[in-house]
């Protein structure tokens, strides 16, 4: 019997070896979850090669430290600010003496179309054409669940903010109206912003068309963002309470599309310098292995902001001295999934832990983070979500060569794990999505019925999974969803906004 994915997440299964506090945890397989919307639209993101992927970039680690603090707008430590401008003054990243404190802001058949994706500089950032206008202009975006806003580099961003990216031209789209009034601006914590003005257009990706959705175009843009030549701008997946348009707050493409899909929900499958994607509207089986462990989301601040419960050293990787491998260690701390973000930023037990079973590993003001020597062997890092444990393998913390541009000649190596110590959260950027099958299915937020709430969802890759201690749930006896049917919560009800269908290809 097939159930709809959201009346399945209302049942809370009994778990095994919980603390309090730890995070319900829903566990559905895969086979039990059916098509919202029949006739709904899907699409795949798929990424490629870049063949202008460069190999060598140095102070790739330092650098990608300082867009974490740039992008949650947060103040430098003395420590980065001083290695950043004694050994990367070249880095593209500002970095004035004032620097700013974190914001105080709150934070028939479906059709099914596929669009191809583009690693850039150590398979960091993953770009994917998307079409604006009428008729259509492609421009190269990065997806960003850690931002609510759909910006591009467009034909009023002054000439010697370009270097080399497609922009968008409004006045060559019959579809294009000004947005009378409204603005946007988002400012960063090295001083820098970037602003404009606000289009409505139509906006298609993977063949999915949303009429009507909200196009910053960028009048101004950060030095950070000009020396990003492959990319023309952010669509981003988070809610639409951080939309920084001004006065009234936009929808994001999700938040326009998701009534039409065929399922309420989006999944990120990353992968380290091979082909990853995402998915829209559907799961596709072969990318995960086991159930998918449902956890509640606090959208409260815009993010997909979640609950950890804790984590565990492997045994097996390290010498029997140490007390703590093999042992469960309770440390609940408030994170947030962003593929926005490069790093695994935890809190700093968990980093110090870590990084204290490999042999010369230390936290180095003068690259800016934790490094080790290149010829070790990293151990694996075991989070838990609730019950759920996420299985980090050693050679994806192995993130950048440190004192040099190439891992052959280098000595030390910058990790992909670094501290989030003066965050208000920890980030699981894009370390952690390389190591899980991610699921993020919307919804509406409503406190009083926790079933009615958006949810990230977490499954092993094929070769990564870990034995669960979740019990098998009873699945709820719920009638199935037919095509006049929408459960209460699937999705975000569209006050605005544009409408979605497919486009012929």
């Amino acid at each position: 019997m097939k159930f709809p994915i959201v009346a399945v997440a209302a049942s809370v299964l009994s778990t095994a070896g919980l603390v309090a506090g730890d995070p319900h945890v829903i566990q559905v397989r895969a086979e039990d979850l059916q098509v919202r919307k029949h006739g709904g639209h899907s699409f795949k993101i798929s990424q490629i090669f870049n063949h202008k992927y460069q190999h060598k970039v140095k102070g790739k680690g330092i650098r990608d430290v300082a867009k974490v603090y740039t992008k949650f707008n947060m103040k430098f430590p003395d420590h980065l600010r001083e290695a950043l401008v004694r050994v990367f003054g070249d880095l593209g990243v500002k970095i004035p003496g004032n620097l700013h404190a974190l914001n105080d802001g709150s934070f028939s058949q479906g059709s099914q179309g596929e669009v191809d994706a583009t690693p850039v500089q150590f398979d960091v950032q993953y770009l994917a054409p998307v079409q604006i206008g009428s008729p259509p202009q492609t421009v190269m975006m990065n997806f960003d669940t850690g931002s609510s806003d759909l910006w591009v580099f467009s034909s009023e961003t002054p000439a010697k903010q370009r270097n080399g990216q497609k922009i968008y031209n409004m006045t060559q789209s019959t579809t294009a109206e000004l947005v009378d009034g409204h603005v946007w601006r988002i400012s960063y914590g090295d001083g820098s912003s970037s602003s404009g003005n606000v289009y409505t257009d139509k906006v298609s990706i993977g063949g999915v068309e949303v009429d009507k959705q909200a196009v910053e175009i960028a009048t101004h843009v950060s030095d950070s963002f000009t020396n990003d030549a492959a990319s023309s701008g952010l669509v981003g997946l988070a809610f639409d309470s951080i939309n920084q348009v001004k006065p009234r707050k936009q929808k994001t493409f999700f938040g326009n599309a998701i009534d039409d899909l065929a399922m309420p929900l989006f999944s990120a499958n990353l992968n380290k310098a091979e082909p990853g994607n995402y998915n829209f509207g559907f799961l596709d089986h072969e990318e995960f292995v086991g159930p998918i462990s449902f956890v509640d989301v606090n959208a409260s601040r815009g993010f997909w902001e979640f609950e950890a419960s804790g984590y565990t050293l492997p045994a097996s990787n390290f010498t029997e001295s140490n007390n703590k491998t093999g042992v469960f260690q309770s440390l609940t701390h408030t994170a947030i999934a962003d593929t926005g973000t490069t790093l695994l930023m935890l809190p700093q037990p968990i980093v110090e832990d870590y990084y204290g079973q490999v042999a010369k590993a230390r936290s180095d003001n003068a690259f800016g983070g934790y490094v080790f020597p290149c010829n070790a062997d990293l151990p694996d890092l075991i989070i838990h979500i609730g019950s759920y444990k996420a299985r980090l393998t050693g050679d994806l913390i192995k993130y950048a060569p440190a004192d040099t541009d190439d891992f052959a000649t280098a000595k030390w190596c910058y990790g992909g794990l670094q501290s989030a110590q003066g965050f208000p959260f920890s980030i699981y950027g894009d370390i952690f999505f390389k190591a899980q099958f991610v699921v993020f299915q919307g919804g509406v937020i409503d406190k009083d019925d926790w079933s009615k709430g958006a949810k990230l969802g977490f499954a092993a890759k094929p070769g990564t999974q870990l034995p669960q201690e979740t019990e098998t749930p009873a699945v709820p006896d719920v009638l199935p969803i037919n095509n006049a049917t929408r459960p209460a919560g699937s999705g975000q009800r569209r006050t605005g906004g544009g409408s979605c269908r497919a486009r012929r290809q």
